[in-house]
């Protein structure tokens, strides 16, 4: 409706008394309740909290806190639904909902916390120069004042590095079970997950398919990480890892190949580039599977994949998250017959090409 329009058909007083601005501030003051949950997290209350419900000042104590801003805190953090509270102030005792003591205790093998503890420490300051980058193109992160390649900043710092991998594998662990449960491998012998960080998409097939034998393909830096991890699974031997920069070293050979968060990280020549190499390793009938933020071919509903694709604004120098439908007029281009998408999680889904 244009302005004649609306001077034609005014809004009425029942539509203007329908329009608040609720909206508006639940999404401008969201940082507030960001920053609760990741300083919680950072912090591992959850982690203390698994089994062993406390009180506010057996929290202040355990935490090292100042008592000043303690019961806004629990009190806070209960309101927003990630803690249950029993009793009031003094009397308070807190513990985790189920929820956060499945997915924020340290302790246990469905803890996800590390896509958190990354975006507390990382994420979070360097989206804060959102506007930098929208004027000026460029990253905000560690490179952003210096002529680094992102990638090897991170990997130069054993810690970071951990951390690094620590985020993928939490924010990807779900979606690699989902792809193991519902894409079908039977017909494949071999898997080669480039980029496969600590292992955790090989465990998950391994786990799954007890025939598929699978490499793991990423830098040095980080198979020796991955090794500590992948030797303590009961398939160990049917991983293999592989040592290699694919950029520079061929794709292993394999009837599927993987890639979970790698195609985003880049721009248009990289992606396509990527796309070659991998259709060039493939048999035929072989499969491709990219596990990512997809945003929907409107570009309107999977709010994850658009904000994913900002992040990468930030976070890199010309990558960008992308559409089923921009994937599939890509692999399309280098040789692929089809493509497909199947939805893992709330907002991840696996891209399908096939030879």
């Amino acid at each position: 409706m244009n302005y004649q329009d609306k001077q034609k058909h005014p809004v009425s007083n029942l539509e203007m008394e329908k329009v608040t601005p609720k909206r508006i501030f639940e999404v401008g003051q969201a940082f507030f309740g960001s920053k609760l949950l990741l300083s919680a997290v950072k912090m591992e209350l959850f982690t203390i909290l698994s089994g062993n419900p406390l009180s506010a000042e057996a929290i202040r104590g355990r935490l090292n806190l100042h008592k000043r801003g303690i019961h806004d805190y629990l009190d806070a953090l209960t309101a927003l639904g990630f803690l249950i509270r029993n009793g009031l102030n003094s009397e308070a005792i807190y513990e985790n909902t189920p929820e956060t003591d499945m997915f924020l205790d340290k302790n246990k093998g469905t803890y996800i916390g590390g896509i958190l503890e990354m975006a507390n420490d990382r994420l979070y300051p360097f989206f804060g120069n959102l506007e930098d980058a929208l004027r000026t193109g460029r990253p905000q992160n560690e490179s952003k004042d210096q002529d680094v390649d992102i990638f090897d900043e991170l990997y130069s710092d054993p810690n970071r590095l951990k951390q690094f991998l620590g985020a993928m594998s939490s924010v990807q662990r779900m979606n690699f079970k989902l792809l193991a449960e519902n894409f079908d491998f039977s017909d494949y012998e071999t898997l080669c997950d480039v980029g496969g960080a600590d292992g955790s998409l090989c465990l998950a097939i391994t786990n799954q398919y007890d025939h598929i034998q699978c490499n793991l393909f990423d830098l040095p830096s980080v198979i020796t990480i991955a090794r500590n991890k992948i030797n303590k699974s009961e398939n160990a031997d049917r991983i293999t890892l592989t040592p290699g920069n694919f950029w520079e070293d061929e794709i292993p050979r394999s009837d599927v190949i993987t890639m979970g968060n790698i195609l985003h990280d880049w721009g248009m020549d990289e992606k396509m580039k990527l796309l070659r190499k991998v259709y060039q390793s493939l048999p035929e009938y072989g499969a491709f599977i990219i596990i990512e933020n997809i945003i929907d071919d409107d570009r309107s509903n999977n709010i994850s994949g658009l904000l994913m694709s900002l992040n990468m604004l930030v976070e890199t120098p010309r990558g960008f998250n992308f559409t089923g439908k921009d994937f599939d007029e890509w692999v399309k281009d280098v040789g692929f017959s089809s493509s497909d998408i199947l939805p893992l999680t709330e907002h991840a889904s696996a891209a399908i090409a096939y030879k």
